[in-house]
């Protein structure tokens, strides 16, 4: 369906055609042309960085750069998995590549399973310093959350872990994003086992970003600001999962600052402490917030800041720092900015497919991993039932008593019902003894191959999950970069997404000039004149970009189809 160049097609087949060239050829209302608006926001973002380096292709009408771009414009378009190829009209998307038609489904799914196949892991971490190095500032406070990617399959039994969005316990493996204030993802870790934040952080995270991160003071000047006003080569920010002030003393020995919220905080404070204070947030909007600090010691081992935020319904948020520089109202900006992680993964879960499964092969852990012991939990399960049960009938030992002037009978009845409730609970509370005893027996953790049969598991195959994911991320890297654009001539700059994906899904004509070296594409009009106009601005930066279409000499022009 769609195919217009056999001989091409036919060379390929017998190996002798090295790669299908890249020509474009005049059409009108393209289907989906509108996504070609994205490509210089793309190319930027490094989806053809380094690729001759880390990845081959075998000879064959479809090269590295179709493949690359075809699943960056996927990304864009809302086609979430490659099964969605199967309902878009072949030579439509064909053209937005200069081809006759695009790879069919089982194609690029070979074709991404070769790709995965090379350095994937190389080249992620090659993007990702490059990311940081573009924006050193961004670079120095960095977010780490974990995402939860439910598995529903049954090719190996995944060790479950709650699921907050969904307020369950769900197989499935962990996603650890680091991400930057605006919300934009730098690299992900993936990990079947369900370690936590914290081990994550002290064996993978922290290492990786001691290496990465861009701009970091000497070690000189490190070690002679030691005290209080410390200096710190970057900042980590996360939620409560990674609150730990042991953590925090380790980091700190490290010259890293951390941010968390406080767990169990304690009494409120006066609401005399707070101030007023003008808090700029991530895109530049400033809010009032009231305000108020102390310096606290945690867990009886570090000193900290503790900050926090009195609500207009007299809640108070408290936040805890080892950044003694940053003044307070920043402080509180780069905290309450975590929000932007929490948008990123709802955002992409819903517009990118980021949770989705790519294929269903599994592999051995790639490093022998401690897990916790089923009898452990078992028995510890076990314990909060009983402590539940003992917990009742303590509380209805209380609640029996006399009232008034009882008769005899009532009162021996009253005795019986006592005696009999304190041995019940003297029973429960030497059942509970004994399963704690039990419990000091049965070792916590223990090797992955030690478990019994049928709770053995593997992990799910990484490389191509990781490559998809790593396109998806820059697929999601663009479309903020655009907004960014475009929020300038919003009044509302929530709007500039919802505009971008209308871009997307409207129709183009493509009009190539080979004499004068340009591709120009022409943007169907939108559904009213002000999103026309906002695209025309849109239009100009992207003209002026500059930019070449990947493997042609032709020069990329954005307009819209009239004036």
């Amino acid at each position: 369906m769609g195919c217009t160049r056999p001989l091409e097609r036919v060379a390929a087949a017998l190996g002798k055609l090295e790669v299908a060239p890249t020509c474009f050829v005049a059409a009108q209302d393209v289907s989906c042309g509108g996504v070609l608006w994205a490509l210089p926001a793309l190319l930027s973002n490094g989806l053809l960085a380094h690729q001759d380096k880390h990845f081959r292709l075998p000879k064959g009408y479809y090269s590295l750069i179709h493949i690359f771009v075809l699943a960056g414009l996927m990304a864009l378009a809302r086609i979430k998995s490659l099964e969605g190829l199967r309902y878009c009209p072949p030579g439509e998307w064909g053209k937005l590549l200069g081809l006759d038609r695009i790879p069919e489904v089982r194609t690029m799914r070979a074709k991404l399973s070769l790709l995965a196949q090379g350095e994937v892991r190389e080249w992620s971490a090659q993007l990702s310093r490059a990311w940081m190095e573009a924006d050193p500032e961004l670079a120095g406070r960095l977010y780490v959350d974990g995402h939860v990617r439910v598995y529903h399959g049954a090719q190996t039994p995944l060790p479950k872990r709650y699921v907050s969005r969904e307020r369950l316990c769900l197989r499935g493996t962990t996603d650890y994003w680091v991400n930057d204030r605006a919300g934009q993802p730098f690299f992900v870790i993936s990990r079947a086992p369900n370690e936590g934040l914290i081990s994550v952080l002290r064996r993978e995270i922290v290492p990786r970003l001691l290496k990465e991160v861009p701009g970091q003071p000497a070690s000189e000047a490190l070690e002679a600001s030691k005290g209080h006003l410390r200096l710190h080569r970057f900042a980590l920010i996360f939620d409560r999962e990674g609150y730990s002030p042991v953590l925090f003393q380790e980091m700190l020995d490290l010259f890293i600052a951390c941010y968390t919220y406080r767990k169990q905080p304690g009494e409120d404070w006066p609401e005399s402490e707070f101030s007023e204070h003008t808090v700029q947030l991530s895109h530049g909007q400033e809010v009032k917030m009231k305000l108020a600090e102390r310096g606290v010691w945690l867990g009886g081992l570090l000193w900290v800041r503790e900050i926090r935020k009195l609500t207009p319904s007299g809640h108070q948020v408290a936040i805890v720092s080892t950044d003694f520089i940053t003044p307070i109202a920043p402080m509180a900006a780069h905290m309450f900015a975590r929000w932007s992680q929490e948008n990123f993964f709802k955002y992409t879960g819903e517009h990118f497919g980021l949770d989705r499964l790519v294929e269903y092969q599994t592999e051995p852990l790639s490093a022998p991993v401690e897990v916790v012991n089923p009898a452990w939990r078992k028995l510890t399960s076990g314990i909060k039932t009983q402590v539940a049960k003992l917990a009742r009938k303590r509380a209805q030992f209380g609640a029996l008593s006399l009232e008034g002037q009882p008769e005899a009978v009532e009162v021996e009845t009253y005795q019986q019902k006592k005696s009999q409730l304190q041995e019940e609970a003297q029973q429960m509370d030497k059942e509970l003894e004994e399963l704690k005893e039990n419990r000091r027996q049965v070792a916590h953790h223990i090797p992955v191959d030690q478990l019994p049969e049928k709770e053995r598991f593997v992990q799910l195959a990484w490389a191509k999950k990781h490559l998809v994911d790593m396109i998806k991320m820059i697929a999601y890297r663009s479309e903020t970069a655009l907004a960014v654009i475009l929020r300038a001539h919003l009044s509302n700059s929530d709007e500039a997404r919802s505009l971008l994906r209308e871009i997307f899904r409207t129709e183009a004509d493509l009009m190539p000039d080979e004499t004068a070296g340009t591709l120009t594409i022409r943007l169907h009009h939108l559904a009213n004149p002000v999103s026309d106009e906002r695209a025309r601005k849109l239009a100009e930066e992207l003209t002026a970009a500059e930019v070449t279409f990947p493997g042609t000499n032709l020069r990329l022009i954005y307009e819209l189809v009239s004036a």
